[in-house]
């Protein structure tokens, strides 16, 4: 990996991170706990919300420690696994890199929930109605995004043996 995609790879995954944890911030500084503010009528609400489990609460209601060895262990595995991904596909594949750093900074901003708080932030709530599609976060519309993007390259078989 040359200098110039770890300069990638550090601008758009310290970016998410840096976004996610300000606005995350932001949320738990000026906003208690399951208040919220409603931003559209009927469709979208700013709502500070914790969530201990994964993505759409993934294990909400699981064992504390098996959570914490999930959540923590894990995530940091992957981590690892998306650099390491991320070192042989950089050069040839930018648009991949792209989104592989971006899973790398929203995972990294998750993680760094769970080590400060043993839960995730989450604050942006779309509905319809009584309809709610689970509240999530930066970090968890980076991880969305990213992996669009390498759901992307695996149909269109774009990714190099490895």
């Amino acid at each position: 990996m040359g200098t110039k995609e770890l300069i990638r790879l550090i601008l758009v995954s310290g970016g998410v991170v840096l976004v996610d944890q300000v606005t995350k911030q932001m949320i738990t500084i000026h906003l208690a706990l399951h208040d919220y503010i409603v931003v559209i009528e009927n469709f979208f609400n700013i709502n500070h919300v914790l969530n201990p489990g994964g993505a759409f609460g993934f294990f909400a209601n699981g064992s504390p420690l098996v959570r914490k060895f999930i959540f923590l262990f894990l995530s940091s595995l992957v981590a690892l696994f998306i650099l390491w991904f991320y070192r042989k596909v950089a050069r040839e594949l930018v648009f991949l890199s792209f989104g592989l750093a971006l899973i790398f900074g929203g995972a990294l901003g998750n993680l760094i929930d769970r080590f400060r708080f043993g839960k995730v932030v989450d604050f942006l709530d779309f509905y319809i109605g009584t309809a709610h599609w689970p509240a999530f976060n930066v970090a968890d519309s980076a991880i969305s995004i990213g992996m669009a993007i390498l759901i992307y390259h695996v149909v269109l078989n774009k990714i190099p043996d490895l």
